[in-house]
């Protein structure tokens, strides 16, 4: 099963990105949630230029990637799963549970240390909100990333069927709750118990600092719940709130490859206050 998982682990998540970027990407077409203020034409094309040279970099750095990593601790008895032997559906859903964890944890640790901002700041600089948005990420941060899920491997040891089913969710949800699309109100109350929606998470793009600092799940709605970072709605609405960062409002810089790649280079080091859960209008 492992084998047969490394030998055609690309192609698996070649076809599930492909697949739910084109239904995403259809929905958005049909029916957008918000008219765009950018030429989607510009976005698309630097922003998946980006995903394009992410994927070449992560590929030539790290070869074999997460999965990669999990048959290495594996075969080398590193990791919790593989000290104590449990029955394989519970420890590949506790695996998934657990990984979805730690990305939570690394989107509030990217928000709240001021260099590593820099780097997610490309991500929040987008001044639109659409299927690419969702795999919009400055290269060193993806490294840094890819870094973090190993030594949380190595710690964890999942199965490596686990890791792939990860990245698979974890992929398939970012392009879901970034899509420009809406569900029926109804639903979406009910699918936030469980799952990030779109609505959910697009609070999170908001330009006001304290609704930036809100709803960090990529998957599972339950740690922003749990640990009070859980917001229902921008102030502004679904319709009037802006996307964006202060500061990089002209499209030269947020919305073109070679303004997202000196993004984090651009001005000085300064705090960003992610425990600011208040809103104060004189500040603005």
């Amino acid at each position: 099963m492992n084998e047969f998982i490394m030998h055609n682990e690309a192609l698996i998540r070649l076809s599930f990105f492909c697949g739910v970027f084109a239904t995403m990407a259809i929905w958005e077409l049909i029916a957008p949630r918000r008219s765009l203020t950018v030429s989607k034409t510009v976005r698309w094309l630097n922003n998946m230029g980006l995903v394009f040279l992410n994927t070449m970099i992560l590929r030539l750095i790290f070869p074999l990637a997460a999965t990669g990593m999990a048959l290495f601790a594996q075969r080398q008895g590193w990791g919790l799963f593989n000290y104590y032997s449990l029955p394989p559906l519970i420890t590949i859903i506790a695996s998934v549970v657990v990984l979805d964890f730690i990305i939570y944890l690394q989107h509030v640790m990217v928000h709240a240390v001021p260099v590593l901002w820099r780097l997610h700041r490309v991500h929040h600089a987008d001044l639109n909100y659409d299927v690419t948005t969702g795999a919009r990420f400055h290269p060193v941060e993806i490294v840094l990333s890819m870094l973090i899920k190993f030594a949380t491997i190595a710690v964890l040891g999942p199965p490596v069927v686990a890791v792939v089913i990860f990245e698979v969710l974890l992929n398939a949800m970012a392009m879901f709750n970034h899509a420009n699309i809406a569900l029926p109100a109804r639903l979406d109350k009910l699918l936030r118990f469980f799952i990030v929606t779109p609505d959910m998470h697009r609070v999170h793009h908001s330009i006001e600092d304290d609704e930036t600092n809100s709803n960090f799940g990529f998957n599972l709605s339950c740690w922003d719940r749990l640990l009070g970072t859980y917001r229902e709605q921008p102030r502004a609405g679904q319709q009037g709130m802006i996307f964006g960062i202060h500061g990089f409002r002209e499209p030269a810089m947020s919305s073109w490859l070679s303004g997202m790649l000196l993004m984090p280079f651009v001005g000085k080091i300064s705090g960003y206050v992610i425990n600011r859960r208040e809103w104060e209008e004189n500040e603005k």
